[in-house]
């Protein structure tokens, strides 16, 4: 029997979606903590959809190129268990905050994962995602994932386009340790579907026992 895929729902914005994400099975949510999204949340939002989770979901906050300030400032006040750090962070950035942490890489031309993935050895996965010049994610396009050479050591987060139309045929052709939707379950942007949350989730345990 396979490893089962672990689900992280990203974007997230409103208490009643972080325990829609929860109740379908999600094991984490992700919180934008970056303003031109629109799917960014403040503190407070974070705290209230934080605070609304029942336990085993973990929460895990994304960066985008801030400042030690201001993630310290969302620390604070936001009980994160995972941090993601989606732009060009080094990686002394990254593990300079006492937390475990994964590193997003966008799949453009000449990225080379077995170097990225010395170079970020200590965080916790290599998060993979779609590149869309100007666009640091949640572009809805998926890279080909052929890119992706076996063997890697350290554990994959498939992202990049995934819906409930492609996530089954994704699973078994990567096999990440797990995979992050954004946009792929959404009524709107920032607002999940509850409808394409479940269809979702039906498609990574399918291709699990496949």
């Amino acid at each position: 029997m396979p490893t089962r895929t672990r689900i992280k729902i990203c974007g997230i914005t409103r208490p009643e979606d972080g325990l829609l994400a929860a109740r379908a099975g999600a094991d984490a949510i992700g919180l934008v903590f970056y303003a031109p999204s629109p799917r960014a949340v403040t503190v407070e939002q974070a705290a209230a959809i934080c605070a609304a989770l029942p336990p085993f979901v973990t929460t895990v906050g994304l960066f985008v190129d801030a400042s030690q300030a201001e993630v310290e400032q969302v620390l604070r006040q936001v009980p994160l268990d995972l941090l993601q750090f989606h732009g060009d962070e080094p990686p002394a950035f990254c593990r300079g905050f006492g937390r475990p942490w994964i590193k997003a890489l966008r799949m453009a031309e000449g990225v080379e994962l077995a170097v990225e993935a010395e170079r970020y050895h200590d965080a916790q996965g290599l998060l993979l995602d779609s590149f869309q010049q100007g666009l640091p994610g949640g572009t809805g396009h998926a890279f080909d994932w052929a890119r992706i050479p076996a063997g890697l050591q350290m554990p994959i987060i498939l992202a990049g386009g995934l819906n409930p139309q492609n996530i089954q045929q994704a699973v078994q052709t990567v096999r990440p340790w797990a995979v992050d939707v954004s946009s792929g379950v959404e009524a709107s942007k920032g607002i999940k579907d509850a409808d394409k949350i479940n269809a979702f989730m039906r498609g990574v345990h399918t291709a699990d026992v496949e």
